[in-house]
């Protein structure tokens, strides 16, 4: 899928710029979250990837991946205490490497997607510890119960770089990538007795702005 999307971006790159695609001409992301400006932007389903790292009962780690995630980012460079963001992940999408597991854990003795079908994240809270760290805090739901959450943010880079419009054809916006990390209680969550060390959220996702 990703070689199939750099075809497509070189072929329809090069005749609208009229010279060779180089690694030196495409557009990337900077090290300053000032470089992504100001407006609405929406979370790009297709370069974000939410992962949970589950410890299996002391013995190793499971590693989850949720495929069904969107999200809306308010970004204020000037003032990021203003901005806003709301995410959502679709339960069911979660998978797993042992056949037939998904479906167990999306059932109700675990998951129970049917009762509670999302997990929701809405941050209310943005520090700037750097140009490219940070935190976001907010309430964190997730089978129908909320807490709070924080998570640990690293910016990967913000500027004008390739992205999707609403037909699939690559163009050029404002974009913000970001690694974000957050640990869970599962028992305060309602996870049964099977779940009770720290669970790890691990989220890379890109934004775009939306024109």
């Amino acid at each position: 899928m990703i070689r199939a999307s750099l075809i497509v971006l070189v072929l329809w790159a090069a005749p609208a710029a009229a010279q060779e695609v180089t690694p030196d001409n495409i557009p990337r992301g900077q090290s300053d979250y000032h470089a992504a400006s100001a407006g609405a932007y929406r979370l790009d389903p297709a370069h974000t990837a939410v992962l949970v790292r589950v410890p299996h009962m002391g013995f190793s780690v499971s590693v989850f991946r949720f495929g069904e995630v969107s999200g809306r980012l308010d970004w204020n460079p000037d003032d990021p205490a203003q901005s806003r963001l709301e995410a959502e992940v679709a339960i069911a999408s979660i998978t797993t490497p042992v056949e037939g597991f998904a479906q167990t854990l999306t059932g109700p003795d675990y998951l129970d997607s049917a009762k509670n079908p999302t997990a929701r994240f809405t941050a209310d809270s943005f520090t700037a510890d750097s140009l490219t760290g940070g935190k976001v805090s907010g309430p964190l739901t997730l089978l129908g119960h909320t807490h709070p959450a924080t998570f640990e943010v690293t910016l990967i880079g913000a500027g004008k770089g390739y992205t999707g419009d609403e037909a699939g054809n690559p163009v050029i916006r404002d974009l913000i990538g970001l690694h974000a990390e957050t640990r869970i209680d599962p028992q305060a969550y309602g996870m049964n007795a099977f779940f009770t060390d720290p669970i790890t959220i691990e989220i890379d996702a890109e934004f775009a702005r939306q024109e």
